[in-house]
């Protein structure tokens, strides 16, 4: 099933079974070496992410407490420090790479992750392509 890639998308779980809450992290732009290509090898490339963290925010809600949820700002450091010193071929890997990262550093149920490599090389005028992945915690 394709799912358009975007900001205003709908809840891509495939099930309700999991916490509705979600925290949310859009535009995150890092520069990474990601392609199968000689050149996309030699040099860092832009890429964009977007990540829906699923959680139970309850506590969070009622006490104002930020232990309760999942600290997105550290989140983001700790993917950016871990995605820098690694190099991927397949946008495919690297979404399941950020969702490892995203499990490793915070009590996220699960997670969604959007990749989109900007400016990819393809002979066609193509602004993005990209990748969306959604996991559960194992």
């Amino acid at each position: 099933m394709w799912l358009p890639l975007g900001p205003a998308v709908p809840d891509p779980r495939p099930s309700v079974d999991g916490p509705a809450d979600r925290i949310e992290v859009r535009g995150l732009e890092m520069l990474l070496f990601c392609g199968v290509l000689p050149e996309e090898q030699a040099r860092a490339q832009p890429f964009l992410f977007d990540l829906d963290l699923y959680l139970d925010l309850s506590v969070a809600a009622a006490t104002d407490d930020l232990t309760a949820t999942a600290d997105y700002g550290a989140l983001v450091d700790g993917i950016s420090a871990g995605l820098v010193a690694e190099r991927f071929q397949l946008l495919e890997r690297l979404a399941a790479r950020v969702v490892e990262l995203v499990f490793e550093l915070s009590a996220v149920s699960e997670a969604t992750v959007t990749v989109r490599k900007i400016r990819p090389p393809v002979a066609a005028h193509v602004d993005t392509t990209g990748v969306r992945i959604h996991r559960v915690r194992p």
